[in-house]
């Protein structure tokens, strides 16, 4: 309801702007200050600095040789993004926007074009394009930006009107001014000349009823005269400044809030709204002055793209350009698909996406289009995952299912990475042969730790580490050793000998999987002590207990994670009694004493978990729900 009816709102007022603007109001009696001018849109807006940049971004380049998005100072690779990834999967996987709401959308803007383009921008084309702006701002891919581009406009056309009015209360001020001098050339005349003065206006009236013209005036009454003349004279010339000031504020006010919105629109990928924005820019700023009030580091990031300062008419000839590059990169996509070109396809829809995402002519790529895209963009994106996994063996097969989908994809540089990894762990296995016949444990344990690094799952790995370890009998110590150490759950023991133990159970897949858990369970313990030393570097004691508290529970047999909670236990010593006390008195079924406990513990540490359970439980205990 309230959306129709700010829509209905916005409809009237557009009906009747023009009327409302050539209605300007009454000029204010001379020597009286003109009445402020209301805000645009019903609320106060702080007045914008002259020269201040309400611009604080960049706008975002894309290298199409490297795939490198350069944005607020920062570069990042566009296919090897999460965010950009995500994004464009939920692209290619939308349908094409062929409804009739889209449909609808796109006339409305396009009507709007056409009215605002240059050669049709009349005042009549004008108000008709406003008239449309909150029915385009009603549907849903606008995101209303319609209808902030019509609070703009009205804005403008209120600080117009604001221009208009001060304008005429300066022309009365102005008269007045003119008036009340010549009558103080009168008095002084008189008082010169001995003759009586004749004033004009009001005065006049008053000397021919206090008893005709002839008289002359005592000097004390003439003096007094030309007082109140002079500060009424003066009163009017500090009211005209004053307005005058106001009148110039308005006017960058209006201009530097205008530009803001059309900057705002081209950082946004909006380019149609940025041509509709620049065309009643040029419609309603008629001085000729189009340069943009940017700051310091915007100018030169415009100045540097485009060789000349930043002008209205520069940022809408890029965002032309912006729109003729998509419509030229959606035909190059069209063609290579015909091609069976896979690679160079979602390359040119990656760029048109990224460059233009709300123009229609990407918004009209058909799905089923898009989805040979996803096939290839969705295995190109696990052939990086694999690849920054070292899994090479699936890296290699990915690779064969790219070359049968697109006869353009270049392998080369994935081949080449995965051959490289094979003659690598080729060589540190090798090199633990090697070490083996020498009988230098350590060199070939630090072998084939490397290899297994290099390639973890490599079939020749395994199939080497197998011959090893069964031309001697260090397989069998180290597994004799490793099953003792589960025994006695000694988990730190296997994890400080890891790289030994990982070699000794490779081709074991009951011990593999036990030592995955303790290398999983170790690595749980090790964050859990680094994050209480954190908090114990910055003063949180009971939160770096409590840190070791809930690892200690699932891991009691940890020698250094006992050893670090006994220290943390005496840190926080206080906060760790009244825990305890809390967990007694409830153990008892004392609820309320342990509930004040728990509470207590709360105000000692807010973010403690055990306090804030213990009340939850304690509450709902004492408080149970119907």
């Amino acid at each position: 309801m309230f959306a129709h009816s700010l829509l209905r709102l916005l409809v009237v007022s557009a009906l009747g702007l023009c009327t409302a603007i050539a209605q300007v109001p009454d000029a204010p009696a001379p020597g009286a200050a003109p009445a402020p001018a209301p805000a645009a849109g019903g609320g106060a807006k702080p007045a914008a600095k002259p020269g201040g940049s309400p611009f604080g971004q960049e706008i975002p380049v894309l290298d199409p040789g490297t795939e490198v998005m350069t944005f607020n100072g920062k570069n990042w690779n566009i296919t090897n993004n999460r965010i950009f990834q995500a994004r464009f999967e939920k692209f290619l996987n939308a349908p094409e926007a062929t409804n009739q709401e889209e449909a609808a959308y796109r006339t409305i803007i396009d009507r709007i074009l056409v009215l605002l383009q240059p050669g049709n921008a009349t005042f009549q084309n004008m108000d008709a394009a406003f008239r449309l702006l909150p029915y385009a701002g009603h549907y849903d891919i606008d995101a209303r930006l319609c209808n902030s581009l019509a609070d703009s406009v009205y804005s403008v056309w209120q600080a117009q009107r604001n221009v208009a009015r001060l304008a005429t209360a300066n022309d009365s001020l102005e008269e007045a001014s003119r008036k009340i001098e010549f009558n103080i050339g009168m008095v002084v005349a008189e008082k010169t000349l001995g003759k009586p003065a004749q004033p004009t206006g009001k005065n006049a009236g008053n000397n021919q009823k206090a008893g005709g013209g002839s008289s002359i005036m005592p000097a004390s009454q003439t003096d007094a005269q030309t007082g109140s003349y002079s500060r009424r004279l003066a009163e009017n010339l500090a009211a005209i400044q004053v307005n005058r000031v106001k009148k110039e504020l308005a006017e960058i006010q209006a201009k530097v809030e205008f530009q803001a919105m059309m900057v705002q629109f081209f950082l946004q990928r909006r380019f149609q709204h940025v041509l509709m924005a620049t065309r009643f820019y040029r419609a309603l700023f008629t001085d000729g002055d189009t340069k943009l009030n940017l700051g310091k580091d915007a100018t030169d990031l415009f100045a540097k793209s485009t060789g000349m300062p930043p002008t209205v008419s520069i940022i809408d000839s890029m965002a032309n350009e912006m729109m003729r590059d998509v419509r030229e990169g959606v035909k190059a996509f069209d063609f290579l698909l015909t091609k069976n070109e896979m690679q160079g396809a979602t390359m040119r829809m990656q760029e048109v996406f990224v460059t233009g995402e709300y123009m229609p002519e990407v918004r009209l790529v058909q799905r089923d289009k898009k989805r040979k895209c996803l096939e290839f963009a969705q295995k190109g994106y696990q052939l990086i995952t694999a690849l920054d996994a070292h899994d090479y063996a699936r890296a290699e097969g990915l690779v064969k299912d790219l070359k049968k989908v697109a006869n353009d994809f270049d392998d080369s540089r994935p081949s080449q990475a995965i051959e490289a990894a094979r003659i690598q762990s080729r060589m540190l296995l090798a090199k633990a042969r090697d070490a083996l016949s020498r009988d230098d444990k350590a060199t070939m344990e630090k072998a084939l730790a490397d290899a297994a690094e290099v390639w973890p799952n490599n079939p020749e790995f395994l199939e080497a580490t197998t011959k090893i370890f069964k031309q001697t009998d260090v397989m069998q110590d180290a597994l004799r050793e490793f099953d003792g150490l589960v025994g006695k759950r000694d988990y730190r023991g296997i994890w400080n000998d890891k790289v030994r133990f990982i070699a000794a159970v490779a081709v074991n897949p009951e011990r593999k999987q036990t030592l995955e858990k303790v290398m999983k369970n170790i690595e749980t313990i090790e964050a859990s002590l680094m994050r209480s030393e954190e908090m114990s570097r910055t003063g949180n004691h009971a939160g770096a207990w409590e840190s070791l508290e809930r690892a200690y529970a699932d891991f009691p047999d940890d020698g250094k994670l006992n050893q670090q909670r006994a220290d943390m236990t005496t840190r926080a010593s206080d906060f760790v009694k009244i825990i305890h006390n809390a967990e007694e008195l409830e153990k008892r079924d004392q609820a309320g004493s342990s509930l004040a406990h728990y509470l207590k513990a709360q105000k000692m540490y807010p973010a403690s978990d055990f306090a804030r359970d213990g009340v939850a439980r304690l509450v709902k205990l004492v408080l149970p729900e119907e």
